[in-house]
């Protein structure tokens, strides 16, 4: 009985131990994201961009992340028929046949999806969001921002602006998504609030992390 109630606290013991170091890696990385957040908004206060970058800024807008995603936007697939055909064969020379006639059957459009295309780079301002590729660039202006989505692993988005139907976003590698996702809040804020507002909201996010560090799990072996 002893040895299989201690296998089966052990075995808890090693799930919980797996969960902590994933929530433990997370919150480190929160720590360094939002550390690196209220420096980007220090400088911005100054009139500073936090990344060099090349795009062209309008007056008074300024840098506060760069990084590299993939550029997608609505599209469709190939439509279809579903049926058969029906013609008739006519012979060529060398004993080659040349089919004519006509579908026949129903024409199935295509589907709605998003089309994933380049990698490039992504600015996101005081003011806006980019992209610049070699092929494709688009903008989300905070001004006509409607909203947007993101994906469980905080990779994908998809966002949403009033001035044009077809949706469209970026795609990020994991670790870059978590950062772009906590720097996009703070911009959306800023740019509803004034840049000024942020930095007590982002030094009470960094209070909270300190005293939410995860707790790593003790192991307790029922008595004997």
């Amino acid at each position: 009985m002893g040895f299989w109630a201690n296998h089966k606290v052990k075995k808890a013991h090693k799930r919980a131990q797996a969960q902590y170091e994933i929530d433990y890696a997370n919150w480190k990385r929160d720590i360094a994201i939002f550390t690196k957040i209220e420096q980007a908004f220090d400088l911005a206060i100054k009139g500073e961009d936090s990344a060099s970058n090349l795009t062209v800024q309008k007056p008074g807008e300024i840098v506060l992340w760069t990084g590299q995603g993939q550029f997608h936007e609505a599209g469709k697939t190939a439509g279809h028929y579903e049926g058969g055909s029906q013609g008739v064969s006519i012979p060529l020379v060398g004993g080659i046949r040349y089919r004519v006639g006509a579908m026949r059957g129903s024409y199935v459009p295509g589907i709605d999806i998003q089309v994933y295309k380049e990698v490039g780079e992504v600015v996101l301002t005081t003011e806006r969001l980019l992209f610049n590729g070699m092929m494709n660039t688009k903008e989300w202006a905070f001004a006509k921002w409607n909203g947007a989505a993101t994906s469980a692993d905080e990779s994908d988005y998809i966002f949403h602006v009033s001035n044009r139907q077809k949706t469209s976003g970026i795609l990020f590698q994991p670790e870059v998504g978590r950062e772009f996702n906590r720097f996009l809040a703070q911009a959306l804020n800023g740019a509803e609030e004034g840049i000024t507002a942020i930095k007590p909201l982002v030094s009470k996010v960094l209070k909270d992390l300190a005293e939410d560090e995860p707790k790593k799990p003790v192991l307790v072996l029922p008595p004997a």
